[in-house]
């Protein structure tokens, strides 16, 4: 059974079908890409998946659960994690405070503070900068906010919108290099990223979107390969 299903989903913004009718999985473990033009609708699935938007028609499962009209802070609570696109932080708080808010749903207050310096072991500039407000902070800074922000709520699956918009090469590198090693210690990722070369690079499988649909689908290693992802996505 997969950890995440997304079965026919259907999503419409007044009479304009944004999302056609999508399906596909996310295994316990896996890195899944999902890549596709602006305006294909991949931050419109990723709201869907968790609870900001709603579908029309079609179903979300999260480990078996029937997701599809459960609310977004429930669905955290379930183990899923959002970093929205734009980072999103609480621009007005400290690093420390958007941490910590990260965690809302967690009452364990030691694995709490075990967490919080997993997050500093992760991503060091966050320590640097704790007592910084995060409205000052860079765009690859405030990324990573966003990413161990995500990580205090101790996530089965951590679902990512544009983590690279923005960012210089070398940031872009840094950020996909926590991606895998986010996984490596054991979160399921699900991945949106117009940059297709690099999110084809980490991840396991892909999907490609167009206008609401999945076009393709198959292992990445293979879709960095296909001529039609190459001359549509990766510029060759």
């Amino acid at each position: 059974m997969a950890m995440l299903e997304v079965k026919d989903l259907k999503v419409n913004f007044g009479v304009i079908n944004a999302i056609k009718g999508v399906s596909f999985e996310v295994n316990e473990g896996e890195v899944i890409a999902l890549i596709g033009a602006n305006g294909a609708g991949k931050t419109t699935i990723l709201n869907t998946i968790t609870g900001l938007v709603a579908s029309a028609e079609g179903t979300v499962t999260f480990e078996g659960k029937d997701i599809t009209k459960v609310p977004a802070h429930q669905i955290v609570s379930l183990g899923m994690a959002h970093v929205p696109e734009g980072r999103r932080v609480f621009a007005e708080l400290s690093v420390y405070e958007n941490l910590k808010l990260g965690a809302y749903t967690r009452t364990d207050k030691s694995e709490i503070a075990k967490n919080l310096e997993m997050v500093y072991d992760r991503f060091p500039r966050l320590k640097e900068r704790r007592n910084q407000l995060a409205g000052t902070l860079s765009g690859g800074e405030q990324q990573m906010l966003a990413m161990g922000r995500a990580l205090m709520s101790q996530p089965k699956i951590i679902v990512m919108d544009e983590p690279s918009m923005g960012l210089s090469p070398i940031l872009v590198n840094e950020i996909f290099d926590i991606i895998e090693k986010v996984s490596a210690a054991g979160t399921t990722v699900l991945v949106v990223e117009q940059n297709a070369k690099k999110a084809l690079s980490i991840a396991d499988r892909a999907y490609v979107l167009e206008t609401g649909n999945i076009v393709l689908e198959g292992e990445a290693s293979q879709l960095l390969e296909d001529e039609s992802v190459k001359k549509a996505y990766l510029g060759e």
